[in-house]
Formats: C-alpha cells, sequence, structure tokens
C-alpha cells in the first residue's frame, strides 16, 4: 500500500535495533525482554553511530541513558569510541556527540565512571567544547576548576592562541565553566586571562552587531534586485533573497509595480525570487499567475522561491488558491495541501487526507512535508487517516514525525489509549511522553507504574512530570 522506506542505516521496524534507532517505545520494552546480549549490542550500536535524520532536533541521549541503566553494560564501548585514533581525524560533533549526551544523563543519575570519562574526553578530545557543555550543567564548582589549567593549556600564550580562546568563550554554549576559571582565586594568571577573553569577546559581540552590509531603504528597486542577483552569481552563492524582499518592503512604491512585475516573470534568478517574494507578501492580483509559471519552470531555485513565497502569503485569497492547487503533483501542490492541513476549515479534510495519501505512498514515511500534513490530519480529526498515521508512526525513522503521528491518532483513533498511547511513555521524545501521559489508559498496570516512575525521575523534563503529577492526582481523585 505504501512505499517502502529509503534506503539508510536505519534497520526495518519489526527488528529490535529498527526499535531502538528509532527512539520508540515499544524499543525500550522489547530490549528489556530480549537476551541481554542482544540488547547491549543494539543499544551500543545506536549510541556509538547516532540513527538520528536530525541530530541538533531529535532527542535520543536520555532513553539511551535510562537503558544504560536498566541493562548496566558498563561503559567500556563509550570509552573505546571516545579514545580511538579517529577521534583525531573525524572531528564533527556527530560522531561523538550522542555518546557524550549520554554520559552527561548517566552523570546525573550520579554514576561516577560517566563523570570521569566526561572529564577526561574534555582535556583530551576532539569535540571537548560539548564534553564541556555536559559537564557546565553537572558538575560541581571544583571539579571545573580541576580541569582550567587544563582546558586553557589548548590555547598557547600567544596573539592566535588569545584569538582563538576569546572565540571559545565568546561562542560557547554554556558560559558556567569559563567564568569558574576567571573567577579561580587559586590562579591569579588564569584569572588574568580569562578576564581579557571575555572582555574582548563581549567587545567583539557589540562590534558584530554594529557591522552592516547589503543595501539599506533608501536604494532604487532596480539596485536592491541587482544587490540580490550580484550575490546569487558569487562563489560561494550568497542566496539574498529575503533580504532584498524586505528592502523592497520599505522602498518600493506604486510606480515600481511594472519592474516588479517584469522581473518576477522573466527576471535572472535571485531578482525573480526576490520581486515574486515581495510580490506575494503584498497580495498583488497577479501574484497567483507568476509564482504558478515559476513554480513550472525550469530553474530549480525560481521554482523553490515560487514555493516558499506561497508558503509565506495568508488571507483568504491564498487560502482559496490553494483550494484549487491541492491535487497539483509537484511542490507547490504539496504547499498548497500544507497550506490547507494548517489553516483549513473541515470541508477541506479530503484534500488533505488525499495529499497525505499520495505522499506517504509515492515516498514512504520519511518524506518532506509530511508533518503539515499529520499534523493538519489531526486538526481536521480525520478519522480516515488513521491506517496512515499509523503507518508513519511504525515506520518512521524521525521521532518528532512520529510525535505528531502520536499527537494526531489521539485526536482521530478510538484504539489509541490502550494502544500506542501506552508504547508512548517510553518514548525518546518528551512531547511524545507527555501524550502517552495524557491519554494512556491506567487500566494497564504498566502504566500506573511507569506514571509513577516518570513523576519521581529526576532527569525527566519538567513538562512531562507536569503532566504525569497531573493525570496520577485525576486518577486518585477520581
Amino acid at each position: 500500500m505504501f512505499a517502502s522506506p529509503i534506503e539508510t542505516g536505519i534497520a526495518p521496524s519489526g527488528t529490535l535495533l529498527g526499535l531502538l534507532q528509532r527512539g520508540r517505545g515499544d524499543g525500550w520494552l522489547h530490549a528489556l525482554a530480549a537476551p541481554r546480549a542482544a540488547a547491549v549490542a543494539a543499544l551500543e550500536e545506536c549510541v556509538l553511530h547516532d540513527p538520528r535524520p536530525d541530530w541538533r532536533l531529535e532527542h535520543r541521549s536520555l532513553y539511551y541513558a535510562r537503558l544504560y541503566r536498566e541493562l548496566d553494560p558498563g561503559l567500556d564501548a563509550i570509552a573505546a569510541h571516545l579514545t580511538d585514533p579517529a577521534d583525531a581525524v573525524d572531528t564533527e560533533e556527530e560522531r561523538t556527540g550522542l555518546a557524550l549526551s549520554v554520559l552527561g544523563h548517566l552523570v546525573s543519575y550520579g554514576d561516577a565512571e560517566a563523570l570521569r570519562l566526561l572529564r577526561q574526553y574534555a582535556v583530551t578530545g576532539s569535540n571537548w567544547r560539548w564534553a564541556l557543555d555536559e559537564l557546565a550543567v553537572r558538575d560541581d564548582d571544583d571539579g571545573l576548576r580541576a580541569l582550567g589549567p587544563r582546558i586553557l593549556a589548548r590555547f598557547p600564550a600567544t596573539p592566535d592562541g588569545d584569538r582563538a580562546l576569546t572565540a571559545a568563550v565568546r561562542d560557547s554554549f554554556e558560559p558556567r565553566p569559563w567564568r569558574v576559571w576567571a573567577e579561580d582565586p587559586g590562579r591569579p594568571a588564569q584569572r588574568a586571562r580569562l578576564s581579557r577573553a571575555l572582555q574582548a569577546g563581549d567587545f567583539d559581540q557589540w562590534q558584530r552587531q554594529l557591522r552592516h552590509t547589503g543595501p539599506a531603504p533608501g536604494w532604487s528597486v532596480a539596485e536592491i534586485l541587482a544587490w540580490a542577483q550580484d550575490g546569487y552569481e558569487q562563489t560561494p552563492r550568497q542566496w539574498r533573497e529575503a533580504a532584498a524582499a524586505r528592502c523592497l518592503a520599505a522602498v518600493a512604491g506604486p510606480g515600481d509595480r511594472p519592474a516588479l512585475l517584469s522581473a518576477a516573470a522573466s527576471g535572472p534568478p535571485a531578482a525573480r525570487a526576490a520581486a515574486l517574494r515581495h510580490l506575494a507578501e503584498r497580495s498583488d492580483p497577479e501574484a497567483f499567475a507568476l509564482l504558478s509559471a515559476a513554480a513550472s519552470g525550469s530553474d530549480p531555485d525560481v521554482s523553490r522561491a515560487a514555493v516558499t513565497a506561497f508558503s509565506r502569503m495568508s488571507g483568504p485569497s491564498a487560502l482559496a488558491q490553494a483550494r484549487r492547487w491541492a491535487h497539483r503533483p509537484d511542490d507547490l501542490g504539496a504547499c498548497a495541501a500544507a497550506m490547507l492541513a494548517r489553516r483549513g476549515e473541515a470541508a477541506d479534510g479530503p484534500r488533505v487526507l488525499a495529499a497525505l495519501r499520495r505522499l506517504v505512498r509515492s515516498q514512504g514515511p520519511d518524506a518532506r512535508g509530511l508533518r503539515s500534513l499529520v499534523e493538519g490530519a489531526g486538526r481536521l480529526a480525520l478519522t480516515a487517516a488513521v491506517p496512515v498515521l499509523r503507518h508513519v508512526y511504525r515506520e518512521t525513522s524521525s521521532s518528532l514525525l512520529r510525535g505528531m503521528a502520536a499527537r494526531a491518532l489521539a485526536a482521530t483513533d478510538p484504539s489509541f489509549p490502550a494502544g500506542f498511547a501506552i508504547e508512548c511513555l517510553w518514548d525518546c521524545e518528551e512531547d511524545t511522553r507527555a501524550t502517552g501521559a495524557r491519554y494512556a489508559t491506567t487500566v494497564d498496570t504498566r502504566v500506573v507504574a511507569r506514571l509513577r516512575g516518570l513523576a519521581a525521575d529526576p532527569a525527566e523534563q519538567a513538562g512531562v512530570r507536569t503532566v504525569v503529577r497531573g493525570r496520577l492526582a485525576g486518577r486518585a481523585a477520581g
């Protein structure tokens, strides 16, 4: 019925490894029931080879850390991964970031070996900033002070070293370690050096805010369009469509409309994109025809710009046009269906459902654009979408999309409280665990035990604990 998943490093959803890679609650439960050696092997494969489609947005670390506590495999595999010679060659954050985050959560649970590994890696590892951020929110002042001289040894006492130190302090995600070292009474030379770095970092940020490049209001429309095209033609390419459209909003007047219409119809790519966006944002009467022509054209950059411009439109006319375009098989049609999913009425449900089915059938459960359609299926309470939503929930490799599918199922599937909602209580994403806490039937004894465990877990997110405690309080009162 549906397209097969695109070939990736993700195992099939019916396997223990596939469940753990996806961060599904069933993976957690199956791991506890599986032979310990197999469960440990699958867990370590996930932690050492980050399976997330987007590691900047999706969460797995607490999910895996909790499994480490349950299975107790030791941390030798993580230690070997962090000290592997490849660490000096592959310095990308995603190689070690997940393992370091898992160690961070284990530190929160009182694991002394995890703390030792984080401290060691902060001194010797290539991704030391990530380790330092984990320590910043979990280590005590004494532990951080002891690391100060060894971390600062990464920066030679030279002009280049001082500039690198200033950049590290300025760009740090968690400033606490640097401030602890800057206030260390036992190391006056370190205090003086870090004080200079902190001041220089603050001054550099102020200077960067004052710097200004690009056109300012007062330029002509032709000059703004030329500036946008100039960036497009540079190497590497600078896509100035949005900035140029903002400048056009301040500069263009009624007399400039013919020039903007001409640029939107046949101008060079970046100028055309900026003009399209400007006209769309003002709901120009010619905008829809120009967007349709651009989206159907042969230039992929212009086509993407047209779709983006339409996605930003609002008002009844844009919604009416979305109803006319939702059947289109191209990106503009997908954008129109997404607009109906976000803002449409009950009568738009069949269009949203058709687009959802079409996208899953043709591109599978990880297709770009599914999020809006899945959310729309829940918002419009499309009960006919339940089979597709269940498929997306089971198969997608994206934990964020799975959470959206769970919330949509909560609004459309009567069997959700006794089915997927229970599994959601063990999910890797906090929003999905909160969904499970809201809807899972407490007739199942596992649910009550899990709710109590989440309420008492100091590592659980505050929002989830609030939902859980409310549910437990309601059960006690009822």
